[in-house]
């Protein structure tokens, strides 16, 4: 038995949780010892392409979906902001008194 064979039936027989090329991640169908194993994003398998396939256009569409929200948090708290710095110098400028009157000497 080579020690790839080993390795995988100690972890079979170990009641710990099961090896991560033990299943399709999406569709969770065993994947056999002799067929081909599609990897994504460095240790997640899938069972075909179309399963990985549907992972990242699953991916995608997440981050899209993240990147809108966080653009509109980003401008809700610029305009915020924004907001906050014209009001606090409207503020100081009704709170500010300036002397602008000048005298004039009468001969």
């Amino acid at each position: 038995m080579g020690s790839a064979a080993l390795y995988y039936s100690i972890c079979e027989d170990n009641s710990q949780q099961p090896h991560f090329l033990d299943a399709c991640s999406l569709c969770q169908r065993s994947l056999s010892h002799n067929s081909d194993i599609f990897m994504y994003r460095g240790n997640t398998p899938f069972c075909s392409q179309e399963c990985r396939q549907e992972q990242i256009e699953i991916d995608e569409a997440s981050e899209k979906r993240w990147k809108v929200s966080s653009k509109r948090s980003s401008s809700t708290n610029n305009n915020k902001h924004m907001n906050k710095s014209s009001e606090s110098t409207n503020k100081s400028d009704t709170n500010e008194s300036v002397r602008t009157t000048s005298s004039v000497e009468v001969a």
